[in-house]
């Protein structure tokens, strides 16, 4: 009998419920021989997947797992982001294997923020200090020549698969990917953002991918210092009139993750060296409000900065949780030892819930102020200076 085809929205395909039972049998798995078992045939099952381009398999079996199966849901992520950003290539009869990485980099301007095409001599230049500072000795490198903000990264596992893909063949023929930045959404106006260099690396297989990974004993952190110290100002002709700090290079996701922590100090930093020049004030003329906005748990806190004598506030940051974060997490002296090793001294953080909302004309998010009270981030009008929510 042929049946209406809404009756069948909610039903997942064969493929994202052996996705499911492939990870509760992972997440349940009692030795690390089990786990290999599981491991080998998920991953298989998940390649697959990636060539077929079957997305809605994994939304679908992950969106089945949060609920049922937290554990499961947790390996079926990780391995999927694991199959999305690195793979095993052949060139020339020889097996490679391949990593996409990113570079991100934090930033702010009182100005726009570029995205922008990389030209091929800083692109040379830059490949040049990663071999030389972050990745392994006899790495091949290519980079997409494009600096990407975060609405123009790959949105899903297969875009990212596909991408990477893209650069790791490039990288075993030695050459880089071109973007065709013609069809890429427009990037949203923050005062503070990131901005990320892409690429893949290719290797023989199972040899070093760093520095860290070698036997000279290198440590990520000097890594970073090198790569900041000589990579860095590669930079400086494509952030023209912005602040900015090179993260280190790394897997994709764990990338990202990265620049999405350390992007929540940076913007509070920002906002003071902001303030500080737009107002022509000294520091201790500023005080930062530190709330905890709820809807059915706690979303986000919000800070927002105002003077020290009043109860207008200037400007607002939003710092998101993140992760496992949640009531339980000192959020709030993470925020606080942020503000203060930025200069500012006075800092107050209530411990009311505010409720999760937002403008209801313009949809900007609402911040607090010293006396409890949720209101919109307006810069003196004689400044001129239009308000910008920080993130």
């Amino acid at each position: 009998m042929k049946r209406n085809r809404f009756t069948s929205r909610k039903r997942i395909s064969a493929d994202a419920t052996e996705l499911s039972r492939l990870a509760i049998g992972l997440a349940e798995s009692g030795s690390k021989l089990e786990d290999m078992f599981w491991q080998n045939r998920l991953g298989k099952l998940v390649d697959k997947l990636f060539h077929d381009g079957a997305e809605d398999d994994f939304t679908g079996s992950l969106d089945r797992l949060f609920d049922a199966h937290a554990m499961a849901h947790d390996d079926l992520a990780d391995t999927i982001e694991a199959h999305a950003e690195s793979c095993v290539l052949s060139h020339l009869e020889q097996e490679f294997d391949i990593l996409l990485f990113t570079v991100p980099l934090l930033a702010w301007s009182r100005f726009s923020i570029p995205t922008v095409m990389i030209p091929r001599s800083i692109l040379q230049t830059l490949k040049v200090h990663l071999g030389a500072h972050v990745f392994a000795a006899g790495a091949r490198l290519a980079l997409a020549d494009y600096l990407y903000s975060p609405d123009q990264l790959p949105h899903s596992f297969t875009d990212t698969w596909q991408l990477m893909q893209r650069l790791g063949t490039a990288a075993m023929a030695g050459s880089d990917l071109g973007i065709d930045a013609s069809g890429m959404p427009e990037t949203n106006r923050f005062l503070s953002d990131t901005r990320y260099l892409v690429g893949a690396l290719a290797v023989r297989r199972g040899q070093p991918l760093f520095r860290w990974n070698e036997a000279d004993k290198s440590t990520r952190e000097s890594a970073l210092k090198e790569w900041v110290k000589q990579g860095g100002p590669c930079f400086e002709a494509l952030l023209t009139g912005c602040s900015y700090e090179p993260l280190l290079a790394d897997a994709y996701h764990a990338a990202c993750r990265a620049a999405d922590s350390a992007s929540r100090p940076y913007s509070l930093k920002a906002s003071v060296a902001f303030l500080q020049a737009t107002l022509g004030q000294p520091i201790e003329s500023l005080r930062a409000v530190i709330g905890g906005f709820h809807d059915k748990r706690l979303e986000e806190y919000r800070i927002g900065f105002g003077p020290k004598d009043g109860d207008l506030v200037f400007h607002g940051v939003v710092w998101p949780l993140l992760g496992i974060e949640d009531e339980n997490t000192d959020v709030a002296g993470e925020i606080e030892t942020a503000l203060r090793k930025s200069g500012l001294k006075d800092v107050v953080t209530l411990d009311q819930q505010f409720p999760y909302e937002f403008c209801d004309d313009c949809g900007a998010p609402l911040y607090p102020n010293i006396d409890g009270d949720t209101v919109h981030a307006e810069m003196p009008e004689q400044n001129n200076v239009p308000s910008q929510t920080l993130h």
